[in-house]
């Protein structure tokens, strides 16, 4: 029987425009403006892992292997032991310490970006496109719901937008991507 496939992504390009309206006449920084949220899936054709939020506004090695560790692994670990994890080329990804974890807990069992110690089973092409199906699936049907009018007015509210996007993947759908 073949090894289930793990997909991994993170979609760091949802921002969008705050709905906080100036009325004081102060002028707003592009930053005050413009507000980003780090989201992290991953897919497999029984089950969407996700969606979870990073703290941070930009992800880093340290906090994509507490993610790793604290969040994604325990559930993909209860869920099957045999399987091959994916994730790109991304930067926290080629982090030293995911790098470690990865080779300590699923050695021969990961794919992505390596090191020339690195046990993976599959080294991630160098300048490849990112080709998964998070990335030419789910961050469309994701966008798709979450910014239809009126555009969400916080961050509070595309989070819960997000969740409800991902609460619509059914098991049927995912046998199709």
């Amino acid at each position: 029987m073949r090894r289930p496939s793990i997909w991994t992504a993170e979609s760091t390009g949802i921002m969008f425009e705050s709905g906080v309206r100036n009325t004081l006449g102060k002028s707003l920084s592009m930053s005050e403006i413009l507000q980003k949220l780090n989201v992290f899936a991953a897919i497999c054709r029984r089950k969407l892992y996700g969606p979870f939020f990073f703290a941070e506004t930009t992800v880093r090695g340290h906090s994509y292997l507490d993610m790793l560790e604290n969040w994604l692994m325990p559930q993909l670990e209860e869920d099957s032991q045999d399987f091959i994890f994916q994730q790109d080329g991304a930067p926290p990804h080629f982090h030293n310490d995911v790098r470690c974890y990865l080779n300590e807990h699923l050695p021969q069992r990961w794919i992505g970006r390596t090191g020339r110690d690195d046990e993976a089973l599959l080294k991630w092409p160098p300048r490849s496109p990112d080709m998964t199906p998070c990335n030419f699936f789910l961050w469309g049907f994701v966008k798709d719901r979450v910014f239809v009018p009126p555009l969400p007015w916080d961050l509070m509210e595309l989070r819960e937008r997000i969740r409800e996007a991902f609460a619509a993947v059914t098991r049927d759908l995912l046998m199709w991507v």
